[in-house]
């Protein structure tokens, strides 16, 4: 199942991602989480926090697959 997820921006960052849905708690938490965690941005591993998501990517994580419109 692919859940959908709406951005208000140009953009939003991989930090920013993984807090809005509640997979950390904090952004200080995401250096952590993806040295241990694979996280998947369009079929290719991701490991930048910073990393800008647009509308139109694909993210994979925890085995849920994420589409940003």
């Amino acid at each position: 199942m692919i859940k959908e997820i709406k951005l208000t921006s140009e953009y939003i960052t991989l930090g920013q991602f993984l807090k809005k849905e509640s997979i950390i708690s904090s952004g200080g938490q995401a250096k952590w989480y993806l040295q241990d965690n694979p996280v998947l941005l369009n079929g290719i591993k991701e490991n930048r926090r910073g990393k800008k998501l647009r509308p139109g990517d694909k993210l994979e994580v925890n085995q849920k697959t994420y589409e940003l419109r």
